[in-house]
């Protein structure tokens, strides 16, 4: 083959090597470390995360042959600025916010769906099915709970609610009768009332009050992202739903949560959500 020819050759086949070589093998991801039974930090090894957020990730990570690892980078401010930064590559339980638009690429449709319900104390008298309906009694809502922005606005403008630093701290208002509900994700609550053994004092409507996203969010920094990573996770998300993988990864970490609370080892703590 004469050299021109090696030199065209050559040339046909470098946009197909820069592709293989552009595609990350590897992505570093973090999240809350105090959500169950999404994500929380192993009791075995705090330096990852493990939950349903991160069970799966991994599943979704397997079947376009990447590697994840899922790893504990402080509070959720901290994890928020390693993603930022790009010093790791994707959060796996974001909210969508328009402020954060400028920094990360949502992968749309959510992961998972973190219905936030209406909690009382049991005998309330308080009657509930719509946001409306809790005007003119008083609530409480941790000041770490990740609900929709439209659902914040209305709040602010329709509710009287005070905020607590955690839920734990909005559950114990609302059993000393200071509050008449707590507003708080349906899982985060049940995983906070076992931990506290208020279970049997406490019900929730099952009319979801707000469903926020728990989105898939890629740096713009991230080395990792390309268009062959946002389209894959993007089809990927549209095909867990009809799975069936999302609910038994919540049934199964609600039972390793629990069983982990259970160890005498470990220090009893509820969600901070």
């Amino acid at each position: 083959m004469d050299l021109p020819s090696r030199l065209l050759l050559g040339l046909a086949l470098l946009p197909g090597l820069s592709m293989a070589a552009g595609k990350c093998e590897r992505l570093v991801v973090t999240g809350s470390p105090d959500a169950p039974p999404y994500l929380w930090q192993d009791p075995q090894n705090p330096t990852r995360l493990i939950g349903a957020s991160a069970d799966l990730l991994q599943q979704v990570a397997k079947d376009l042959g990447l590697k994840i690892d899922l790893l504990y980078a402080g509070k959720r401010a901290q994890a928020l600025d390693e993603v930022r930064s790009g010093r790791m590559d994707m959060l796996a339980d974001a909210p969508l916010t328009v402020t954060e638009l400028e920094s990360f690429d949502y992968i749309h449709p959510p992961l998972l769906e973190n219905d936030y319900l209406v909690w009382t104390r049991k005998g309330s008298t308080l009657v509930y099915s719509e946001a409306a309906d809790l005007h003119g009694h008083t609530g409480a809502v941790s000041e770490k709970s990740r609900m929709t922005q439209a659902f914040g606005t209305f709040a602010e403008q329709n509710l009287t609610l005070t905020r607590t630093a955690n839920l734990t701290q909005a559950l114990q208002k609302l059993l000393l009768g200071e509050v008449e509900y707590v507003l708080a994700a349906r899982y985060s609550g049940l995983a906070a009332a076992q931990a506290l053994g208020m279970t049997n004092d406490l019900l929730a409507f099952e009319q979801p009050l707000d469903r926020p996203g728990l989105f898939l969010a890629v740096s713009h920094n991230s080395a990792c992202n390309d268009p062959w990573l946002r389209g894959q996770l993007a089809k990927k998300m549209t095909e867990l739903p009809a799975s069936g993988l999302t609910e038994a990864a919540l049934q199964r970490n609600i039972e390793r949560w629990k069983a982990q609370q259970q160890q005498p080892s470990q220090p009893v703590s509820a969600p901070k959500q």
